[in-house]
């Protein structure tokens, strides 16, 4: 089966799935119930990663995720491609992803991710994104959730590095919870073009909590520190193109 066949039918089954289980999630979104909605977040994301597996012959390996403690916690992912952005939802029990505002306005998917208790951002609003996203993260710590932040604030190339964003540094400073780091290949598999899709073993590679530093700088370099140890201690790509010096 070729790359561009899988990405047809896989986007049919997504876009099947998706009108599905939005139009599923109405009596949810009626009774305004948080815990019924992350449920079935949780369960829309599993059928999507089923869909993946299945339809495009991807084996998935979490390593590594004794790593992760018990309670609120920050995972640092790298983001390559949208399955990040799916997988968390059933590796920590009580997940609560940073996401760009604009998601929100998905019809059917939008709705979903606001009442399940994921986290918008204005990305535009400066330092007023910052301190709205510092205050609902403590909110959701205090919910017992683990938050899922993507520190380079968008999807890079497998081996392609961008600058660590302000938000992640925010929180390190502000969140007395352990920082996670994580590591992927999923860029290759599902890459950046919708229509085509890769077999192969999907890697997500779970750190152990990274050690607390007081700078903003050494913060950087030890959360880019542990990814490359990850990276090059499970054959992943790490870094082949610096976008943060461009």
């Amino acid at each position: 089966m070729t790359s561009l066949f899988r990405g047809l039918c896989f986007n049919l089954y997504l876009l099947i799935l998706t009108l599905t289980m939005g139009l599923g999630a109405l009596p949810i979104r009626l009774l305004k119930n948080k815990r019924w909605a992350l449920s079935y977040a949780k369960l829309w994301s599993k059928a999507v990663l089923y869909g993946f597996q299945r339809i495009c012959s991807v084996q998935i390996e979490v390593l590594g995720q004794e790593n992760i403690p018990k309670g609120p916690v920050i995972i640092a992912s790298q983001h390559q491609s949208f399955f990040d952005g799916f997988v968390w939802m059933n590796l920590v029990p009580l997940p609560a992803y940073i996401i760009k505002k604009e998601l929100t306005k998905i019809p059917l998917v939008g709705p979903m991710l606001i009442l399940s208790g994921m986290i918008p951002v204005e990305r535009s609003a400066g330092s007023k994104a910052l301190r709205d996203m510092i205050k609902t993260t403590t909110e959701a710590h205090a919910q017992n959730r683990q938050i899922i932040i993507f520190p380079e604030g968008t999807r890079t190339l497998p081996g392609e590095r961008h600058p660590v964003q302000p938000g992640i540094i925010a929180l390190a400073r502000q969140s007395n919870v352990p920082i996670i780091p994580v590591a992927t290949n999923s860029g290759i598999f599902w890459e950046r073009n919708p229509w085509r899709k890769h077999s192969g073993i999907l890697k997500v590679v779970i750190g152990s909590p990274l050690s607390s530093t007081t700078s903003r700088q050494g913060f950087i370099n030890n959360l880019e520190k542990n990814w490359e140890t990850l990276c090059k201690s499970h054959n992943l790509p790490f870094y082949v193109v610096d976008k943060s010096v461009e």
